[in-house]
């Protein structure tokens, strides 16, 4: 597969949209641990719809600010990618005002890999980028560039409770996917684990979508 732009225009991309956007950046790791605290205190008022409405805002922000008034300028796919980004934000907009999302730091190898995910995408996703010899502000940077965000999403998604809506999961499944063969090509090896991200999330979800009916039908007495 080809790309319509080189490897150097890639990081050019991020060189001037970081130094455009700052200090967003220092706002979304804020932000990112805002929402992991909302995650950890559950019982804080409207905690599931206020860690919905922030991780909207960061895919909203992503859709318009990267994708649309800056990556375009290198490919053009990105006006699609940016509507796919924007709708994901709506999305997780709606589910949360409707009640539809709720997190919790529950046990378990789906919360572990959860966890480890949001450390990934907090943490160790910009480490890997330095030692691979990026430097800012020529990388992606969490909360505000597709990668991280997606990986930063997959987490939470693995400590929702009960599982999330299909309809925030799709766009993230697609763009572990894109993004993630990109990388490859891109040479870009903080976003590798991205391919495989979706592939191990869905499954897990899954599960927890079937133990969720369960116990459903456990309470209705359908159940044994």
């Amino acid at each position: 597969m080809l790309l319509p732009f080189t490897h150097a225009q890639f990081v050019a991309v991020f060189d001037t949209y970081n130094r455009a956007v700052w200090p967003v950046q220092m706002g979304a790791y804020a932000l990112g641990a805002a929402l992991l605290w909302l995650v950890v205190r559950p019982t804080a008022r409207h905690a599931g719809r206020w860690i919905g409405l922030g991780l909207a805002a960061m895919w909203l922000w992503t859709g318009v600010a990267y994708h649309w008034l800056y990556f375009t300028a290198i490919n053009q796919a990105a006006w699609v990618f940016g509507a796919l980004f924007v709708a994901e934000g709506v999305l997780l907009a709606v589910a949360a005002v409707r009640g539809r999302l709720s997190f919790a730091a529950a046990a378990g190898l789906a919360a572990a890999l959860g966890w480890l995910l949001i450390a990934y995408a907090l943490m160790a996703y910009p480490m890997l980028g330095l030692a691979a010899g990026m430097r800012y502000p020529a990388m992606p940077m969490f909360g505000i560039t597709p990668c991280p965000l997606t990986l930063f999403t997959w987490g939470l998604m693995l400590l929702a409770r009960p599982a999330p809506p299909w309809s925030v999961v799709t766009v993230p499944l697609a763009w572990s996917l894109v993004g993630g063969s990109a990388a490859f090509l891109l040479g870009v090896p903080q976003d590798w684990p991205l391919l495989a991200s979706g592939l191990v999330v869905l499954p897990l979800l899954l599960r927890k979508r079937w133990a969720d009916r369960a116990r459903a039908a456990v309470v209705r007495g359908e159940g044994p």
